[in-house]
């Protein structure tokens, strides 16, 4: 196995492992309105499509780190050419989109945590979900600060019959999407939550200084072909453009699976993160006979590979020594156990997974026990082995 393809994989088993054991709760209430506030303010300004893909593509967590991490391999792909490139691979249609979009990628495979909540809210709450962004960009708005520029198109629809009315925000050029930056303690006024202040992720190094106030846009992105998706907004839910779907991902796209065109999730794609609320685990077959025993095991393993490295730590001498122990003991074809847990608070930040481990040999020992449970995937030739 590739050191770069064990060591993404590693980072993103170890960052979502769980801090508690999976299933410890016997119920899971629904995020409130503030949570989803909170949780949606860094992205609720951008255009209609690339929000309602991101979204989709939280739903992924394990394929969004390997789209990441092949976007920091090849940076010089973005846009359409970038989605070509990633045709062939077996990620699912919305993850393969964002490749379109490496600054995207790279802010959810930072923040893990925040993803896979995202993800989690919009596959049980797709309704409050659509609400929560229609309310932050009334709030936005209101404040003066959103506003049709030269990179996007802002309208206000009327309301139908017995809803409110809709902010739309599209591309001012379908072909060339930008992706908005903004600091959301700014973006939407007198923020009304305190208990719940709305994360700040501030864009890349090379697009300049963090912002305090204003919008930023990023370079624009020849990425027509690569938007596929949008929103139903007057019913709360997400659709998928068939035929451009299929154009992206023509080698694992399920057209049946999306009646109508709305979006639903695809468990498939999910490898073994676990679902937040237990109802969608016993939905998507996470309560197989012996699976509550695996994930408790993997969970309780990853647990003790995450001691000495707590959220916020950053330590790269550890991470450069699992590195080189790792990569210089596997081969290609091995199979590592996939992760299972529940994501942190969203204010809480990303915990690095490498902080304090420096046991190569314990990773090892672990993912041959992850095969003995039947919980391995392999990278061999890029692709996805045991889907479940």
């Amino acid at each position: 196995m590739e050191r770069r393809k064990l060591l993404a994989f590693s980072t993103a088993v170890l960052a979502l492992a769980p801090l508690r054991a999976l299933h410890a709760q016997s119920t899971t209430k629904p995020f409130t309105s503030e949570q989803l506030d909170q949780m949606l303010a860094p992205i609720a300004l951008y255009p209609d499509a690339l929000l309602a893909q991101t979204l989709m593509a939280a739903g992924y967590p394990l394929e969004v780190v390997e789209a990441a991490r092949w976007s920091a391999a090849n940076p010089n792909l973005k846009g359409d050419a970038a989605v070509a490139a990633v045709k062939d691979k077996s990620w699912d249609v919305s993850v393969k989109s964002l490749t379109a979009f490496p600054q995207v990628l790279k802010m959810m495979n930072d923040q893990l945590d925040w993803t896979q909540k995202i993800g989690d809210a919009m596959i049980a709450q797709q309704k409050d979900v659509a609400d929560s962004v229609q309310r932050l960009r009334a709030k936005a708005a209101a404040a003066g600060n959103l506003k049709t520029t030269a990179q996007q198109k802002v309208t206000t629809q009327p309301p139908a019959a017995g809803g409110s009315s809709t902010i739309v925000i599209e591309p001012a050029n379908p072909e060339t999407i930008y992706v908005p930056y903004y600091n959301p303690a700014w973006a939407y006024g007198p923020w009304p939550y305190p208990a719940y202040p709305p994360p700040y992720y501030p864009p890349p190094p090379n697009y300049g200084a963090a912002l305090m106030t204003g919008m930023m846009f990023g370079l624009g992105v020849a990425a027509g072909a690569a938007m596929f998706g949008g929103w139903n907004w007057n019913h709360g839910n997400t659709y998928v453009n068939v035929n451009r779907a299929t154009s992206i991902s023509a080698n694992n796209f399920n057209a049946s699976h999306y009646a109508n065109g709305t979006w639903s999730h695809d468990a498939t794609h999910r490898d073994g993160v676990p679902y937040r609320d237990p109802a969608l685990q016993q939905k998507y077959g996470q309560n197989r006979p012996g699976s509550a025993e695996r994930d408790q095991y993997r969970g309780q393993q990853f647990q003790n590979e995450l001691r000495g490295g707590q959220a916020g730590q950053r330590d790269g001498a550890a991470r450069s020594n699992v590195e080189q122990r790792a990569g210089g003991e596997r081969a290609g074809g091995t199979q590592v156990a996939r992760g299972s847990g529940e994501a942190r608070s969203s204010g809480a930040g990303r915990s690095d997974a490498f902080s304090g481990v420096d046991r190569g040999q314990q990773v090892n020992r672990e993912a041959d026990r992850g095969r003995s449970y039947g919980g391995g995937r392999s990278f061999g030739g890029g692709g996805r082995g045991g889907r479940r």
